[in-house]
Order: C-alpha cells, then sequence, then structure tokens
C-alpha cells in the first residue's frame, strides 16, 4: 500500500492547510515542463496528483488511513534498515553524460536517493548531470526503518571531467604535475648573464696569475 502522507512529505496527522502547501510546492518542483522526457520527475508529479487526490478529500482520507493503519501494525519489519548494494557505473563524469544508478535495501519503508527523491527498495535509475558544484557531484541514499526510527545512509561523489582540453590547458596541467623539469632545463642551460659574470671571473684570474709571474721574475 502507497504511504501518500510520505509521498507529500507530510505527517500523517497534517492539517488539510499543510497538505495543500506541500502539494503546491512538490508539483512544482517536479512538474514535467520543468524536466521534459525525464521518466523519473514525470512518475514523481503523478504520485503527488494521487496523493492529493486521496487526502484532499474527507472521506477518501479518513478510508485510506484506516487501511494504512491496519496495514502498519500487521507486517512492518522489525530488523534494522540495510543497504545492500548503492552503485554507478562510473564516477567520473562528463556534464550531460548519461550515468546508471543502482541501489538494493532490506527492512525499509522508507527509501530515499537524494537530490532525486522517494524511490523503491531496489531499482535502477539512468540520469544525466548538467550542474557540479565544485567539480563534484553528490548522490545520497536514506534508508530508513519508520518502526524502529533507525536510517542508514550511503554517499557516492561523482568527479566532474572535461572532454577536450586545449593545448594550453594541457601545457598549464603538465606544469602542475611536473614542475620540476621547468627549473631542471634552467639549470641545465644557465641564461647569458650567468656565462659573462663566469667569463669575467676567469680573466680576473687569468690577469692575477700574470701578474704575479711578472713581478716575481723582476724580482
Amino acid at each position: 500500500m502507497k504511504n501518500y502522507y510520505y509521498f507529500l512529505g507530510v505527517a500523517e496527522n497534517a492539517s488539510d492547510e499543510d497538505i495543500k502547501k506541500a502539494y503546491r510546492k512538490l508539483s512544482l518542483k517536479y512538474h514535467p515542463d520543468k524536466n521534459p522526457g525525464d521518466e523519473f520527475f514525470e512518475n514523481r508529479f503523478r504520485e503527488i496528483q494521487e496523493a492529493y487526490e486521496m487526502l484532499n478529500d474527507k472521506e477518501k482520507r479518513r478510508i485510506y488511513d484506516d487501511n494504512l493503519g491496519h496495514q502498519q501494525r500487521s507486517y512492518r519489519p522489525n530488523l534494522p534498515p540495510v543497504i545492500k548494494s548503492f552503485s554507478t557505473n562510473k564516477v567520473r563524469v562528463q556534464k550531460g553524460e548519461e550515468i546508471i544508478i543502482t541501489w538494493q535495501t532490506l527492512n525499509a519503508d522508507i527509501v530515499k536517493v537524494l537530490p532525486f527523491g522517494l524511490v523503491k527498495g531496489y531499482g535502477e535509475k539512468v540520469i544525466r548531470i548538467t550542474e557540479f558544484k565544485n567539480g563534484q557531484f553528490q548522490l545520497l541514499l536514506h534508508v530508513t526503518n519508520s518502526l524502529l526510527n533507525k536510517t542508514v545512509v550511503q554517499q557516492i561523489t561523482l568527479t566532474e571531467v572535461f572532454e577536450d582540453l586545449s593545448a594550453q590547458d594541457r601545457e598549464e596541467a603538465e606544469k602542475l604535475i611536473n614542475p620540476q623539469e621547468e627549473s631542471k632545463v634552467e639549470t641545465q642551460n644557465p641564461s647569458k648573464v650567468s656565462r659573462l659574470v663566469i667569463a669575467i671571473v676567469f680573466l680576473i684570474i687569468a690577469a692575477l696569475l700574470l701578474a704575479k709571474t711578472f713581478f716575481g721574475a723582476e724580482m
């Protein structure tokens, strides 16, 4: 049985006004017109519509609450929630590139993949990441057993990569990676000024030696 309160993100004793506010906020956020062609947002929007239609009608809500309470009393897992697996097919991603998220959980009645929202206890989802923050994108799997009031969380960090680097960008990157090479080249190829100074020093030493030899011979 679907938990419509959870779909709207409100408590089971929420007021009619709270339900309306939650519906307006979520229907705007997940409206298909804002995310064209994304099956996840379309399904989420339908769930929000379905939940509101049920909970906004007083008689439908009363019957639903009775059935929901019966289900919660008759079957709810009494073991801690477990994340069996949570992975993506890649962790280095270009902007706009498709990636596949897969997950499997146990003993949980509330499962979220953030920032996308509610999901089933196991599944697979294809997404495209169009925005990164400081070159990274965080995925979080929240798994909750509401009977025990226990939650476990697992995180995956995706790193942005770029398809092509210009020659200048590659050169700058190489300098950052191998800063020793530039200094090595400078050491192996002294400047003209350095060579001139060395030559002058040798000339001075040679002149002193000649003078010493000359004056020593006269004495």
